[in-house]
């Protein structure tokens, strides 16, 4: 089985779609050709090797996208695939163009925003590509909502990498130890709460004296969340630790009482959003438990009650309320943290690629009787 998955998002890049759409190719049965965008730094001309064909970057992203998609049908054309698996709704185009001159059928994966950001594009393609992936409940409605066919549309939850080696019961806090509440995220995207949070906070500590947050992540919403952090005088007790390496991730998860990520959905019809957020399954592994907000695909990486809180994103007294709740509740901290635990076990990148291989060769088999 021969599959060609144009993406623009693809390590070295990072974040949750490069993520998934590499373990995918790496758990895979099926053979996989990547086209996709070369990395920031380095050689600005296609190359190709391990695989992975990247176009040259230049002009701006329209002009870089609408390479990656004249390669991607030049590749098909010459490689023949049997599917195409479009990894991002902006090489749908292509997908589409290789599903009618060549007969490979295509599978579009959907994720969240970037279905309320191209609502025209995306139903375009929600509509004629062979299947569609929702990675969660939430970008399901999307789809639908964009006229997508309910038979064409496969909900698979993305997965998270196994801990090499389990990790220790949480200890007894060491006295004088600061409460630590961390959030794992890209600053690049409003939606994901980091504002609520610096709302929150003061509350939280009117509970929690001593709590810090720790903000493990870097982009360009640093220095405007720096800022409202200095002018409320909240410096003392929030980290930007920017990008760190895994192990350095994981040092500071290892370290936390309780992850938060508090995305909500953006205005308009089909508000966008979290499409589902791996790293709540990646905090679970760590024991965990996490608050997030009650919609989008937040719902589905996080159970309520059982491996943390949902409630209002947009309500920061709700967010400090819980978040507390928890920092002075160790029992509830645990429960929730083991079940966290549990549920990112289940939810393997393993699996996640045994259900798309199963999905393939229904569309293909569909496509030969």
């Amino acid at each position: 089985m021969r599959i060609l998955l144009p993406t623009p998002d693809y390590p070295p890049m990072p974040g949750g779609i490069q993520l998934l759409l590499e373990r995918l190719v790496r758990h895979s049965r099926f053979s996989y050709e990547i086209v996709t965008l070369g990395a920031l730094a380095g050689p600005n001309r296609a190359s190709t090797s391990n695989g992975v064909m990247r176009a040259p970057r230049f002009g701006g992203h329209r002009s870089e996208v609408g390479v990656l998609n004249m390669l991607t049908l030049g590749r098909a054309i010459l490689r023949r695939p049997d599917v195409v698996l479009s990894g991002h709704i902006v090489t749908g185009p292509a997908a589409l163009a290789v599903q009618a001159l060549l007969g490979a059928p295509v599978i579009q994966y959907l994720y969240g925003d970037e279905l309320r950001d191209r609502p025209g594009l995306s139903r375009l393609v929600a509509q004629r590509a062979k299947a569609s992936v929702a990675i969660s409940s939430h970008t399901r409605r999307l789809a639908l909502a964009l006229g997508a066919p309910a038979d064409s549309i496969h909900l698979i939850l993305p997965g998270v990498d196994p801990p090499v080696a389990p990790p220790p019961e949480p200890a007894p806090r060491e006295t004088g130890a600061a409460p630590t509440i961390i959030t794992v995220a890209r600053l690049e995207d409003r939606y994901k709460g980091f504002d609520v949070m610096i709302q929150a906070l003061p509350l939280i500590r009117a509970r929690v004296p001593h709590a810090r947050w720790v903000v493990v992540g870097d982009g360009s919403l640093r220095d405007e969340l720096q800022a409202m952090v200095n002018s409320r005088g909240l410096a003392e007790c929030v980290t930007f630790a920017g990008a760190l390496s895994d192990e350095g991730r994981d040092g500071w998860l290892d370290r936390a009482d309780v992850f938060v990520m508090p995305s909500r959905l953006m205005p308009g019809s089909l508000g966008g959003g979290e499409g589902f957020g791996i790293v709540y399954l990646e905090a679970g592994i760590h024991r965990l438990p996490c608050v997030a907000g009650n919609v989008g695909g937040s719902v589905d990486a996080v159970i309520d009650g059982e491996t943390g809180l949902l409630v209002d994103p947009t309500d920061h007294v709700a967010v400090a309320n819980a978040l507390a709740d928890l920092l002075l509740d160790p029992p509830l901290r645990l429960r929730l943290g083991r079940a966290g635990r549990a549920r990112a076990e289940q939810l393997s990148w393993t699996h996640m690629a045994e259900e798309i291989d199963a999905l393939i060769e229904r569309i293909v088999g569909a496509g030969k009787r």
